[in-house]
């Protein structure tokens, strides 16, 4: 409580001085990896019956296009190849890997001030995505993103609080080779911010080269080794129930460099998922427990998140609806299965269907954001600047989402019940003989930080006082924090020397 005793004494400025201090770490009213799982959307019998028909998904109707090295790995585990060419899975087989997988993984940052510990049900939110346009709000207009529009949502997520993770949000349109592409986005983000980064390969020649920029960031092998501080988002499968060949390739690659792996199931129910959501949710469940299996054969043990991304489909367009009650159900019921194998997971929330940072954006992005950290899940992926079903990313909305975001934490804190919480003894100061309310007394100041989140940007002034600051706007207000951010040079900028020597070995397309 040391850390509240400023509150306590002098006047108003200095009171306001030292609530505008930060506080330390373990009095934060909201955290990095606070736990969740208070809201289960299952019964616990809803659990087992979800959890046998995956099994007998596995089982009976197995995964087709499996490459020769991954029928190879996975028939030396158990798995058996079918006359149709298909890979099944005996029950015992996936009971037995699903029993030796890691119950805890940590995804490093590079500056070992935002590790991610995925134990239990821990819950992180970050970016995420392959948005191929940025959202304007000022012109209402989208345009293609850019390399630069990369490096500059890394280097805001830099500085959000609330935003636990960089997974690159959108693809660099202006880079037409996709070798050039993918290694400046590993470049773009990594310059970007110190904490923990997620990237894609689109070929599996692709990964050793970006493995040798991550060494030499790292300071070699083994310290790369240590602590590899950028994850591998893999779509390994193609719903329904199909292996994308390269994409495991792309796998197989980086867990022999120590790289962990998004296992990433992205079914569209209705589509290529079924359309009621716990048919959905079965199907993500096989598949994420087939390319554990896989995991497993390849190295016994390496790290892999269970990513059940299913998503929801508006069936009377066919379009994607990233924003609806459904999609938070979806989410919901793949992190409670998370819990009930006690697996390190990730699943999408926070995305908005709207294509402006608006109040239909604000509803979408929150329902699902919430639900899931109350569901417990450890890595919310996409939980902020999605728009338009992911074919936008706005970098205001992002930086909304941060607001947003703490928000949510608050409701994944839930209420601590205590003698010193239910205020007994304040209650009977305060009504017999004391001021007869609760301002200024010490028991309020003392908690007032530590208790409550308050908006970065959220306006909670009463109508006058908005008026007198002349109506400020929320979008214009987020526009002049990202221009303010951007204006100053990236603190995880890597040293000169070294950005050199990565230029030098790679065509680097963002100005030194």
């Amino acid at each position: 409580m040391t850390d509240q005793a400023p509150l306590r004494t002098g006047g108003r400025a200095a009171r306001r001085a030292a609530r505008a201090a930060p506080l330390a770490d373990h009095l934060r009213p909201i955290r990095p990896g606070m736990s969740g799982g208070q809201y289960s959307p299952l019964s616990d019998a809803d659990v087992l019956r979800l959890h046998t028909a995956a099994l007998d998904a596995l089982e009976r109707i197995g995964l087709a296009d499996a490459p020769p090295s991954g029928v190879a790995y996975l028939t030396a585990v158990g798995a058996v190849l079918g006359d149709d060419g298909r890979i099944r899975f005996p029950r015992a087989l996936v009971e037995d890997t699903i029993a030796k997988a890691n119950r805890t993984l940590t995804l490093h940052s590079r500056d070992g001030l935002h590790d991610l510990d995925l134990s239990g049900t821990r819950v992180h939110y970050g970016t995420a995505g392959a948005a191929v346009h940025m959202v304007e709000p000022d012109g209402r207009s989208y345009r293609e993103s850019t390399v630069q529009d990369l490096h500059d949502a890394a280097r805001i997520c830099d500085r959000l609080d609330n935003i636990h993770f960089v997974q690159r949000p959108m693809v660099c349109r202006d880079i037409t080779d996709n070798f050039e592409m993918d290694m400046n986005s590993v470049y773009a983000c990594t310059a970007g911010t110190t904490k923990h980064v997620g990237v894609s390969f689109t070929d599996p020649a692709y990964v050793a080269p970006a493995i040798e920029m991550l060494q030499m960031i790292a300071g070699g092998e083994a310290a790369w080794r240590a602590r590899p501080f950028v994850s591998n988002s893999n779509c390994f499968v193609v719903p329904p129930m199909k292996f994308a060949t390269e994409s495991c390739l792309v796998m197989e690659e980086c867990i022999r460099h120590g790289m962990p792996v998004l296992l990433l199931s992205a079914g569209m129910s209705g589509a290529t998922a079924p359309g009621s959501i716990a048919g959905a949710i079965v199907q993500a469940v096989a598949e994420c427990l087939a390319g554990l299996v896989y995991v497993h054969a390849v190295k016994p043990g390496a790290p892999a998140i269970f990513g059940t991304w299913p998503f929801d489909l508006d069936l009377r367009t066919g379009s994607m609806t990233g924003g609806s009650g459904e999609q938070a159900l979806l989410t919901a019921g793949c992190a409670q299965m998370h819990r009930f194998y006690d697996l390190p997971g990730g699943a999408a929330a926070g995305i908005a269907d709207s294509k402006l940072p608006d109040m239909q954006a604000g509803w979408e992005q929150m329902c699902s954001n919430v639900m899931a950290g109350l569901s417990g899940l450890n890595m919310v992926y996409e939980a902020a600047g999605m728009h338009a079903s992911l074919l936008g990313f706005c970098h205001e909305s992002l930086i909304m989402g941060d607001d947003l975001i703490g928000q949510a934490m608050r409701c994944v804190r839930g209420i601590e019940v205590t003698d010193e919480t239910m205020a007994l003894d304040q209650m009977a100061a305060v009504c017999m003989g004391g001021p007869g309310h609760y301002l200024g007394t010490a028991e309020t100041l003392g908690r007032m930080e530590m208790d409550n989140v308050y908006p970065a940007l959220g306006d909670r002034t009463s109508p006058k006082e908005w008026a007198e600051r002349g109506k400020p706007d929320l979008i214009a207000r987020a526009t002049q924090r990202k221009t303010a951010i951007l204006a100053e040079r990236s603190a995880a900028r890597f040293d000169p020397a070294l950005d050199m020597a990565i230029r030098a070995r790679f065509n680097i397309h963002l100005p030194a």
